[in-house]
């Protein structure tokens, strides 16, 4: 347990930006399942609407720091691939 006040802020402050974070990545991993579900149905129209939404979302987050920018980069790629080869 921390000891000190300034110790007890950041353990404070550390748990509400896990939270926070928390929801942004679940609202990535939210995009990338509509999409795949798209792919999984056999809708291409829906796949690539699908991508094209959740694409900025996967940048930002990228931006942000909360995903790693190769791990952005890799999920794309994968999504784009298999929306091409439906």
């Amino acid at each position: 347990m921390a000891n000190s006040l300034q110790a007890r802020k950041r353990a404070r402050q550390g748990e509400n930006r896990r939270r926070h974070n928390a929801s942004f990545k679940s609202m990535v991993r939210t995009y990338v399942k509509k999409v795949e579900a798209a792919i999984n149905d056999g809708d291409q129209g829906q796949a690539s609407a699908a991508y094209k939404e959740a694409v900025p979302v996967i940048d930002r987050m990228a931006d942000k720091g909360i995903i790693h920018k190769n791990k952005a980069a890799r999920l794309k790629s994968r999504l784009n691939t298999r929306t091409k080869n439906m």
